[in-house]
C-alpha cells in the first residue's frame, strides 16, 4: 500500500512539474493609460537568434505578432487607429506584410463558443530603422499626444502605428 501511494505521489509531482520545463517564449506586457483607462498588450517575446524573421515574412500571409499564445490588445476605452473604430474589450493582433516595404496591424475579435472570429479591421505601420538590432521582440506602448502609440521592434526595424481614445 505504501508503494502504490509513494508511487502515485511521484507521478503527480512530475507532472506537475512538466509545465516549468516546457521552453516557450517569454511573455512581455506593455500598458498605457488613455483618458483615464488602461490599453495593454499581452504578447510572446521570441528571439531572433541570427534570423531576420521580419525579412522572411511573405507578403499578403498574416504573421502571427509574437510566439507561442495569440498577441492581445486590451482595451477599457473605445480606441480609434486613425479612421478605424475599435470597440473596448478584447482582440488579437496579427501583422500583415503589404509590400516590400510596407506593413499593416490586423485587428481581430475573438469568436465566441467555437463562432469565428471578427475582423475589425487593418492599420497601416510606419517603418523605421533602428540603429541598433532588437535581439527580443519588443511591443511597447507609449503615451504620445493625443493618445499613444503601439511600436513593434525586431532587428533593425521598428513598425509603429498611433491611436487616440474615441
Amino acid at each position: 500500500m505504501i508503494l502504490k501511494q509513494t508511487c502515485a505521489a511521484g507521478v503527480v509531482l512530475i507532472l506537475s512539474a512538466l509545465p516549468g520545463l516546457a521552453h516557450g517564449a517569454d511573455r512581455g506586457k506593455t500598458t498605457v493609460p488613455l483618458s483615464g483607462k488602461t490599453v495593454s498588450v499581452d504578447y510572446g517575446r521570441p528571439n531572433l537568434n541570427g534570423r531576420d524573421m521580419l525579412g522572411k515574412a511573405e507578403i499578403g500571409k498574416p504573421w502571427r505578432l509574437g510566439a507561442d499564445a495569440p498577441t492581445t490588445l486590451t482595451s477599457d476605452v473605445d480606441l480609434a487607429f486613425g479612421s478605424l473604430a475599435v470597440p473596448k474589450g478584447s482582440y488579437v493582433l496579427t501583422a500583415t506584410r503589404t509590400a516590400d516595404a510596407a506593413w499593416a496591424i490586423n485587428i481581430t475579435r475573438p469568436g465566441k463558443d467555437n463562432a469565428k472570429a471578427e475582423k475589425v479591421g487593418d492599420v497601416p505601420l510606419t517603418i523605421v530603422t533602428l540603429p541598433d538590432s532588437v535581439e527580443q521582440l519588443t511591443i511597447d506602448l507609449k503615451a504620445e499626444a493625443p493618445g499613444a502609440s503601439l511600436t513593434v521592434s525586431w532587428g533593425k526595424t521598428a513598425l509603429k502605428t498611433n491611436f487616440t481614445a474615441k
